[in-house]
Parts: structure tokens; sequence; C-alpha cells
């Protein structure tokens, strides 16, 4: 019996000639070699790391170059812009017109105090300024007195003086047809001359005596309007004994009971002006040195920003915190509340053009000064970087990196502050 086999199916190759089968070991060889020379440094670079960490436990970012606007976002906390206290002006007995809650107008009387004391002090200072004005009145009656007086001297020096001249006239005559002794002649010279000096001093002394009493005058004007500055201070302390509302809005705390009794600038109660809001924010204290008044700010309500801007910030620290104001520029938002949470965003500084990379883990697990740069090769490269400004959403890369890198933004702790890590899919 015969069992077949495959020999049948069994085809003669030729063989190749030698020439031909020394090019195919020479293509295999070639291509070896350009493997080789591709590989090996990859194979390298992988056998030199001991490190290696999975592509998909990182977070990758490219380098751009964009305007970086360096901010700070925090909670703020809706308050009343005007927000007055007020004050007992004097010492007395309170008297309420109002309760805590209450919602009041401009003007409207809070509260009236009682001060005996104040008041007698008005009135004995009213009764100072009518007879200062009494005196006024007198020392002018006794002014036009005295120039009448002196305005008849004057007349009567005048009328012996032309009674003088008239005598000298008559004698000159008379001595001249030798009518009158030359002794009487120079009588009248003398009589003459005693007349114009008497109204020369008669004039000079009605005007030294006018200056005089023009002076009185001023000196009891300058009094009684220095009493009547008095008495106006006085009566505007005993109108402000009645307290009134300085704006419309509601009446805070009272601070005093039902008739007690006050001690001067003792703070009595406050009115809240629900009209007019601002926003109380709490800024960490690394961000103190770099706030100031009139920064731009965005106020997040209803997730609608609303412009603002900086009006206030406080010259020290409390916890580890500085407190601002920012005020709304415009119409302000419907609807806010006092003690309202917001998001509450500060701008402090805008720098265009330069090179970004968004904020990762990788600045606070490298300091902000190493990176690692992902390779084509599969591997990432630690470099050392120099970060500028901050912003909530990206820093400004200052040196060691260049646009269109892809960069490792998350947590490098992983990578063992390897200079090369291998990066597997």
């Amino acid at each position: 019996m015969n069992i077949a086999d495959t020999s049948g199916q069994d085809v003669v190759i030729k063989k190749a000639p030698r020439r031909t089968r020394l090019w195919g070991i020479g293509a295999l060889c070639l291509a070896l070699v350009l493997v080789s020379f591709w590989a090996v440094p990859a194979v390298q670079r992988w056998a030199g790391t001991s490190v290696t960490v999975p592509l998909d436990r990182l977070r990758l970012a490219r380098v751009t170059v964009d305007d970086l606007v360096r901010d700070v976002s925090v909670q703020g906390r809706v308050v009343a812009a005007v927000r007055p206290s007020l004050f007992a002006p004097a010492e007395g007995t309170i008297t309420l017109d109002v309760d805590a809650g209450a919602v009041v107008t401009e003007n409207q009387l809070l509260a009236t105090l009682d001060s005996p004391e104040l008041q007698n002090q008005l009135q004995q200072e009213q009764a100072s300024l009518d007879r200062q004005a009494v005196e006024l009145d007198r020392q002018r009656i006794d002014a036009r007195q005295r120039a009448l007086e002196n305005r008849k001297n004057i007349d009567l020096a005048r009328v012996a003086l032309t009674a003088a001249e008239r005598e000298r006239r008559r004698a000159e005559d008379g001595y001249a047809i030798e009518a009158i002794s030359q002794l009487d002649y120079e009588k009248t010279k003398d009589d003459l001359e005693n007349a114009r000096l008497a109204h020369e001093h008669a004039v000079a002394d009605a005007k030294l005596d006018e200056e005089r009493l023009a002076f009185e005058l001023r000196t009891l004007e300058l009094e009684l309007d220095r009493q009547r500055l008095l008495v106006e201070d006085l009566q505007r302390q005993v109108d402000s004994l009645a307290i009134r509302s300085p704006v419309d809005g509601i009446v805070g705390n009272l601070l005093v009971d039902q008739k007690a009794n006050v001690a001067r600038n003792q703070e009595i109660m406050s009115v809240v002006d629900l009209e007019a809001f601002e926003i109380e924010a709490q800024v960490p204290e690394s961000y103190a040195d770099d706030l100031g008044i009139g920064m731009a700010a965005e106020v997040l309500v209803m997730n609608r920003p609303y412009t603002a801007a900086v009006v206030a910030v406080s010259p020290e620290v409390l916890d580890n915190q500085v407190t601002t104001r920012v005020r709304f520029e415009g119409d302000m938002p419907p609807g806010l509340r006092q003690n309202q949470r917001l998001t509450t965003r500060i701008l402090m500084e805008e720098r265009p053009g330069v090179l970004t990379l968004p904020r990762g883990a990788f600045l606070d697990s490298g300091g902000g000064r190493v990176a690692y740069v992902l390779n084509d090769d599969g591997t990432a490269s630690r470099r050392s970087i120099l970060v500028g400004a901050r912003s909530l959403a990206a820093v400004e890369i200052a040196e060691g990196l260049a646009e269109g890198e892809n960069v490792v933004i998350s947590s490098i702790d992983a990578f063992e502050g390897e200079d090369t890590v291998r990066v597997t899919d």
C-alpha cells in the first residue's frame, strides 16, 4: 500500500545569482544603519530616564503670546455706602421718636434732646447781645452830639476870626489917619492871630474827635458782631437738639434707651441709606502692596459683570487680609441686599503681548522656577523658568520657555526633579 506524501507539491527554486544576493544584503545593512541612527538616541534617552509618568495623568498647555490682566478675585459683602451715625450734640435727656428698623425720610425728626443748661446759656447770651445793641445805639447818639458840638465850636471860631479880621481892617484905617495909637493897632493884629489859631485848632479838634468816635463805634460794632455769632452758634446748638435724619433710609440699632441721660458726642443711633451700596472686600495680604485707589474692578451680579472702582483701601492688615471698598460706576445693579455676597474682581495691572501659560499646580510644586516641556520623542525635559505677573487664569513667562512649546501645568511632584522623564500613552 502506497502512502501519499507532499513531494508532488514541491517546487524547485532556482538559486539567485551571487551578485543579486550581495545587493540584498547591502540594502538590508543600510536599512539597519538608518534605523539605528534614528532609534539609538531615542533608546539612549529612554534608557537614561528612571521615571515614567502616564500621559493621561498630566495636564498640558501651550505657551502663547497674549494680553495678561493681573487681577485678584475675592468674595465681597454688600454694605450701605451711606450709613451716617447720629451723636448727641449736648448733654441732656433723650426722647426717641422712632424705633429700630423704622423707615424714615430725610429731615424727619428722630429724637429730641432736652438740655436746660444749653438753653439757659442761649438766653443769657441773647440778653448780652441786646445790651450791646443798645450800647451801640447810645454811642451813635453820643457821636452825633459830639459832632454837633464840634461843628458849633468851629462856627464860633470862624465868627471870631471874621470879627478879628474886620477889627484889623478898622485899626489899619484908624492908624493911617493917626486916630488910634500904635499899641491899639498892634493889639488888633494879636487878636486876629489868636482868632485864626482858635479856628484852626477847632477844626483839628473836630477832625480828631470824629476819628475817635468812629473808632469807638467800630469797636462796639465788632463786639456786637462777635456776640451775634456766639448767639447764632448757640441757637444752632439748640436747634440741633432736635435730631433729624440726614438721608432717606431705615433706622439702624438704637444705642440708648428712652429718656436716658446722654453725654455730649455720645452715639445715639445710625441711619442706613438703602439706595446706595458699596462692596466691602477682604483681599489677601500678599496683594496689599499692589492695591490702589482708583483701580478698575468688576462685580458679578446674577452672572452679569458690572463695572466698579476701588474707592478705599484700609491702611492696616487684620487676619492677613486688607479691607477694601469698591463702588459701582454708573447704574447700580437692581435687587441688591445688604450683606449679600458677590464675587468681586479687582484689575491691578494689564500687560499686553507677553508669553503666557494657564495657571496650574506646577507653580506650587515647582516653586514657580521649574517647568517640564514635552518633547516629540515622548519625553519631558526639565527647564528653569522665571515667572512674571500672575492673574487668576494665567501667568507671565519672563524667561525659560518659547512660544508654541507644550508644557506640563499639572503637579510635577511625580517627576522627582529628574532632568528627563518618560511620558507613556
